[in-house]
């Protein structure tokens, strides 16, 4: 399978329809960028059950800003609409298929899991601003 160009068009229609998707958020001009072309292209050949998508960053400029892209290129790999690797700069062919192996192999049923445990968590720390529910021992500390 070969590399498809996402736009913010497409890019959430992809994430979502796919089991998993890498993503090399790159740019022309960059130099990095081109070295990793073809490894990202040569991965794409390999492991046909997965979508391998590029996206321009000097074409999606929006989406890059939503995705807080600050160096290119950067990889992401979303499985089952979760992102589970961001990493800017560029991999070796070996890198690469390792992290794909370990993505595949992942209980997703268990990050989905922990996702939600980390969620209540920040949600029951008082992660939350505003309204007046102190329950005691924390806000009266040291009274």
């Amino acid at each position: 399978m070969s590399t498809t160009e996402l736009s913010a068009a497409t890019f959430e229609q992809t994430v979502d329809s796919n089991d998993i998707v890498l993503i090399d958020w790159w740019a022309p001009w960059c130099g990095p960028c081109r070295v990793f072309a073809p490894v990202f292209e040569k991965a794409s050949e390999k492991y046909t059950d997965i979508v391998f998508a590029k996206i321009n960053t000097d074409e999606q400029q929006d989406l890059a800003q939503a995705f807080n892209i600050r160096s290119i290129p950067t990889l992401f790999i979303f499985r089952e609409k979760v992102l589970l690797f961001a990493q800017a700069g560029s991999l070796p062919a070996s890198a690469l298929d390792q992290v794909i192996e370990k993505v595949r192999s992942l209980d997703m049923d268990e990050v989905r899991a922990k996702i939600a445990e980390e969620e209540a968590k920040r949600t029951a720390g008082g992660g939350e601003a505003g309204g007046g529910e102190a329950s005691g021992g924390e806000a009266s500390e040291g009274a």
